[in-house]
């Protein structure tokens, strides 16, 4: 089955803006002091800057799922399934081996983080074991777990049970302390983001409909679920942990209507950022032009994209700390800081931060046009893993 363009422009468009998010994650001189999200220190373009890349890792996940549902409809049940057990238990290994290093530059690990590459390794584990049942059982599945995950936490468990010390951090942001004062973060929730990618594998089956009655289709999805989002949103009943209020301003009364959990991701942060993701999918089928055709480029290889802009983000902050007068003996990569230390002033202004996500994007161009088409040319296992 050949490459369906649109996923690669879409995913491509995530992973530009995704870069943003890390960039300011690194490098901004309030990151590790302060949350963007925060009503009280917050400013407007700060908080947008956080809340454009919240699209980021539901579009990652949902479209891994109907890439699952593209390679099972390529390669058959039997196939589908060794592929997708192994490249799930790969991918949580990749997480807690390379991407944490790559996110602390700590080689102790002394914080381990349970993010969206090993979340995605559980989903494809999960699916794997489910290529057999029903497509549209998996799909309803899916959206029971997005509008009702929540409802988890009012089960009548004991505080101290054994079954609610085990079932909670499949359901929500759990730490824990292990040995020689090193912690496990559950940042992502295995279940929440399981019931994504079920409902964008799911999905797969709108991508062998007409080109035309897929777009009306996506349109409609997307509005759909953005009037509803605006419709709970305004109830303040359900669906999000934060209820909105009115604040010192109309502009921050928005930001309030629009600051929504990601961790893990509420009813109303899915419908909003996978709304937003239908709607870009219509556009791409769309539109066809010089600058898709870019975006396609990083959407084509996005593991490789992921993995090389980390460090290469990493990097930079570390030549921005030595510019700033920092020695590499005073960097503390064990505290889970990045290597910045918490109460001495680092990093840069916001509109510094978008100088340098611009030039991580444009140093990430060629050599994911490079691999993009050594993948291409070539059949070796491994390449099916990146």
């Amino acid at each position: 089955m050949k490459r369906i363009k649109s996923i690669d422009v879409v995913r491509g468009i995530v992973m530009i803006i995704m870069a943003l998010d890390h960039v300011r994650d690194l490098m901004h001189v309030n990151s590790i002091t302060q949350s963007p999200t925060n009503l009280e220190t917050t400013t407007p373009i700060l908080f947008f800057t956080r809340w454009i890349t919240y699209l980021c890792a539901p579009t990652f996940v949902f479209l891994a799922g109907t890439s699952a549902w593209l390679s099972l409809k390529k390669n058959g049940i039997s196939q589908s399934r060794s592929f997708l057990l192994k490249r799930g238990l790969y991918l949580v290994m990749l997480e807690f081996i390379v991407v944490n290093f790559a996110l602390f530059f700590d080689p102790a690990y002394h914080t381990l983080f349970f993010e969206v590459i090993a979340a995605i390794g559980f989903g494809f584990i999960v699916i794997g074991l489910l290529l057999k049942a029903p497509l549209k059982w998996l799909g309803i599945a899916g959206l029971v777990i997005i509008f009702c995950h929540s409802l988890v936490s009012f089960l009548p468990f004991a505080e101290h049970s054994m079954v609610k010390t085990i079932l909670m951090p499949f359901f929500t942001l759990s730490v824990f302390p292990m040995f020689s004062n090193r912690v496990f973060v559950m940042a992502y929730p295995p279940v929440p983001w399981l019931g994504i990618m079920l409902v964008g594998f799911a999905s797969g089956k709108f991508f062998e409909m007409a080109n035309e009655k897929r777009k009306t289709l996506f349109v409609k999805i997307g509005l759909g679920a953005l009037l509803l989002f605006i419709f709970l949103r305004y109830l303040n009943i359900y669906g999000d942990p934060v209820v909105w209020s009115a604040q010192k301003s109309s502009v921050f009364t928005f930001l309030s209507f629009m600051n929504i959990a990601k961790y893990p991701p509420s009813l109303l942060f899915c419908l909003a950022t996978l709304g937003i993701m239908f709607i870009m999918l219509d556009l791409a089928e769309r539109a066809k032009n010089k600058l898709w055709e870019i975006v396609s480029v990083y959407g084509k290889v996005p593991l490789f994209y992921f993995l090389a802009h980390f460090f290469l983000i990493h990097i930079l902050m570390l030549a921005m700390m030595f510019l700033q007068g920092f020695s590499w003996s005073q960097l503390d990569f064990a505290a889970g800081n990045f290597g910045r230390l918490k109460n001495v002033e680092s990093g840069v202004r916001l509109w510094v931060i978008y100088l340098i996500w611009i030039g991580v994007v444009v140093i990430m161009y060629k050599p994911c046009v490079w691999f993009g088409k050594y993948k291409a040319e070539h059949t070796y296992w491994w390449l099916k893993y990146i």
